[in-house]
């Protein structure tokens, strides 16, 4: 099930029946988004704000957050093999 916020329409419950793999999110507006357990696996997420998102359990396998904003977003437990990372901003996330 996805909850969008009635008023910013940002996504507030991802669900973990969702999966988004190999999906073009580059530049999407996902602050604070509760996205625990979801399957993000391939997604491009280049240049995404998920500042204060909850990745917890998540799996961003291969996903590409080049030049995402991850300020203060919860990132433990998610499993980031062959992530690419380079220019993201992690200030303040929780890796473990």
């Amino acid at each position: 099930m996805i909850k969008i916020h009635p008023v910013t329409n940002r996504v507030l419950y991802l669900g973990t029946e969702i999966a988004l793999r190999f999906v073009d999110l580059s530049g999407a507006d996902l602050g604070w988004a509760d996205l625990r357990e979801a399957n993000l696996s391939g997604t491009d997420l280049r240049k995404a704000n998920l500042v204060g998102s909850d990745l917890r359990g998540s799996n961003l396998r291969g996903t590409d957050l080049r030049k995402a904003n991850l300020v203060g977003s919860d990132l433990r437990e998610t499993y980031l093999g062959w992530v690419n990372l380079f220019g993201a901003n992690l200030t303040g996330a929780k890796l473990y």
